[in-house]
């Protein structure tokens, strides 16, 4: 089982190229099979920590892409669903919101990086992350449609709430890291 946390990474990277020709093919059967293999990315994000941690393999390799891949995931994805018109109107809001973030704490924990500095990964931020996923797999898949309690707006909502969830645990990182590098000095 040497490498397999790696190995599930680099897939998860791998994925996301087919993720977004998937999208140019416009059409239903093409999002369906976009959806499922972006759920298959989600679930080897899970897998290559579970793995790391049970076995004993985390690398510096590995924690270093572990949250590159999940931002290259995420973002991508994002900015797929706003190019097809999947995300309009306000609901680019959230979409903006998470975008944001995650270019937000990359840089601090790059810069906690040279100062030897690690932040770790809470318990709702990765909420934040499950939600995430979860709001975009069904985004992905869903029809506009002008139904109060349709796949879109359920979509929609989960969006709203990963974006609240996404403002808190980027507040919570940027005091975090910042109490870091003072207490550091």
């Amino acid at each position: 089982m040497s490498g397999l946390p790696n190995i599930l990474t680099f897939l998860r990277m791998a994925f996301i190229p087919v993720v977004i020709f998937l999208f140019y093919l416009q059409n239903q059967t093409g999002y369906y099979i976009a959806a499922a293999i972006f759920i298959l990315a989600c679930i080897t994000d899970y897998l290559d920590g579970y793995f790391a941690r049970t076995y004993d393999q985390t690398t510096n390799l590995g924690r270093f892409l572990d949250p590159v891949a999940d931002k290259l995931l995420i973002c991508s994805t994002l900015l797929l669903l706003v190019g097809f018109d999947h995300i309009k109107g306000l609901s680019l809001i959230p979409a903006i919101v998470i975008l944001c973030r995650e270019i937000l704490v990359s840089g601090l924990r790059e810069f906690l990086a040279e100062t030897n500095l690690l932040m770790p990964v809470t318990m709702l931020a990765k909420w934040k992350t499950g939600l995430q996923m979860v709001a975009l797999s069904v985004l992905i898949i869903a029809k506009p449609t002008a139904d109060l309690f349709s796949l879109m707006n359920l979509g929609l909502a989960g969006l709203w709430i990963a974006a609240a969830l996404t403002f808190v645990t980027g507040y919570d990182y940027v005091k975090a890291g910042l109490k870091m590098v003072s207490s550091a000095r």
